[in-house]
């Protein structure tokens, strides 16, 4: 007689799927706060074969034998989309995009779907958290206004049942499927609720299956936490081929796609849309994007040549400094690393003798986009100089060097690209480390400024002292503070 099967209780976190003994307010591995959930598990019963060999349902095949062809990308119709995608998205695959809501995720993947059911492919949205009336609307809003009808090949439904969402692939057949999200599929065979990480983790399993069998694409939906990493269990994005994280600040237009892992082909492209009244549409030059509004003649600005994959973006960096009223002075960094900006301003007042150590610094990478490579670092610490002394940088100039702490400027990646870039947008002059200017001598075609150290820099555009305006005001304070103090 089957012995009935054993249910035991474990305690996981719901954002890192991380074990506990027993519940806790806090998990031990992430330190999130009321997280740890209690899940029962439903052991496997010893009449179900065990560890018994079984007869493969694909057989093994030497590695020569095997059709490389059946495995190439085909193109989603988003062209900044199969540029990060390596071409597109490849027959079988299972692909998460994750990130905040209302950045756009949702609108993206519905045009990838228009795009496909367009070319005369069948595409299939699973929507478990808006009914099929709201995506109608939704779809309507995106296509009509780009002139083009609600595709035939488009299918919707709403299930968040795992067996209902099985049903539906198998009804339709289509070529591409849309899990929006997989925190609302639900296996009723599971005690857990939607979104534990049993939940998670178990449907994620059974989709990725259903694509390898059938060859069919599926691209998952995926919440994030308020870190901003993806929700659920890590294995969530160890069992998919593709991670693609959707980044971008909602109060501007820009949105940059960048791929975390993809087993398919390079993670460092970048893809660059807008998000406009007519959904999102692809950035052909972002360059021109970020500078488009840019002002010239005003102290704290400045061109820095960053690199985003293998796509050179020139960005402006501002920087505004004033004499602080706290003890501790606020530096505030926005596009930028906070730590980063800490560390160069402590090589600015040690090293070049600029003293900042009494001023407030808000620092600024303008547009939307984050900048933390250290190539950024030279036209960072000029930006600050320079509101500082209240001398404005020459409007045709951009910056590119990585500083050490010794003051030192260090050569970066990929000079030659960034500098070409510069030049096709007008740029006439860019201050570089000394280093550099040799191998670069001829191959762009603009003026090198060579400087070897951050003392250098700064004497080479006039930044040492500061302004009148704030020396008076760093002074009325110290007089003010004086009064104050007893005795």
């Amino acid at each position: 007689m089957a012995t009935a099967p054993k249910i035991r209780t474990i305690y996981r976190c719901s954002d890192c799927g991380a074990g506990a003994a027993r519940w806790e307010g806090r998990c031990a591995t992430c330190a999130a706060w009321n997280t740890i959930v209690e899940e029962r598990i439903v052991a496997a019963s010893p009449d179900r074969g065990g560890s018994r060999a079984a007869v493969p349902r694909r057989p093994a095949q030497p590695l020569g034998q095997i059709d490389p062809t059946s495995w190439q990308p085909q193109p989603s119709g988003i062209g900044e989309l199969d540029r990060v995608l390596g071409g597109g998205f490849v027959a079988g695959s299972v692909t998460l995009v994750g990130g905040e809501p209302g950045i756009g995720k949702s609108t993206l993947l519905l045009q990838v779907l228009a795009a496909v059911a367009g070319r005369g492919e069948r595409g299939l949205l699973i929507s478990g958290e808006e009914s099929v009336q709201q995506v109608r609307l939704r779809a309507e809003r995106l296509l009509e206004r780009h002139g083009n009808g609600l595709p035939d090949d488009l299918w919707l439904a709403a299930e968040t049942e795992l067996p209902e969402v099985l049903g539906h692939i198998a009804e339709v057949k289509p070529s591409l499927v849309v899990i929006d999200s997989i925190q609302t599929m639900h296996d009723p065979t599971l005690e857990s609720s939607p979104g534990s990480v049993t939940q998670v983790r178990e449907c994620a399993h059974a989709l990725v299956r259903l694509a390898k069998d059938t060859a069919t694409t599926i691209v998952l939906v995926g919440h994030v936490t308020k870190e901003g990493s993806l929700a659920g269990p890590r294995v969530l994005e160890h069992v998919v081929d593709t991670v693609l994280a959707f980044e971008g600040d909602r109060h501007h237009a820009l949105r940059l796609l960048r791929a975390v892992k993809h087993r398919f082909g390079a993670t460092g492209e970048l893809g660059l849309f807008e998000m406009v009244e007519g959904g999102l549409i692809g950035v052909a030059d972002p360059s021109q994007l970020f500078l488009g509004d840019r002002q010239l003649g005003v102290p704290g600005s400045i061109v820095v040549a960053a690199l985003e994959g293998q796509r050179p973006l020139l960005v402006e960096v501002q920087a505004l400094v004033d004499a602080s009223p706290l003890p501790i002075p606020r530096r505030v960094a926005q596009g930028l690393d906070g730590a980063r900006l800490s560390v160069l301003l402590a090589v600015l007042g040690r090293r070049c003798n600029v003293k900042n150590y009494d001023l407030d610094v808000f620092a600024s990478a303008v547009g939307g986009v984050r900048l933390t490579e250290p190539a950024v670092d030279l036209g960072i610490l000029l930006a600050i100089a320079s509101s500082i002394s209240e001398q404005p940088l020459p409007g045709s100039l951009v910056a590119v060097g990585e500083v050490g702490l010794a003051g030192e400027i260090r050569q970066v990646a990929h000079m030659e690209r960034r500098l070409k870039e510069a030049a096709r947008l007008g740029f006439e002059s860019a201050v570089v480390p000394e280093s550099a200017v040799a191998a670069m001598q001829g191959t762009v075609s603009m003026r090198l400024i060579g400087v070897s150290t951050m003392t250098d820099a700064v004497r080479r555009f006039g930044l040492e002292g500061r302004a009148r305006g704030l020396e008076a005001r760093a002074a009325r304070r110290e007089k003010s503070q004086d009064a104050d103090s007893p005795g």
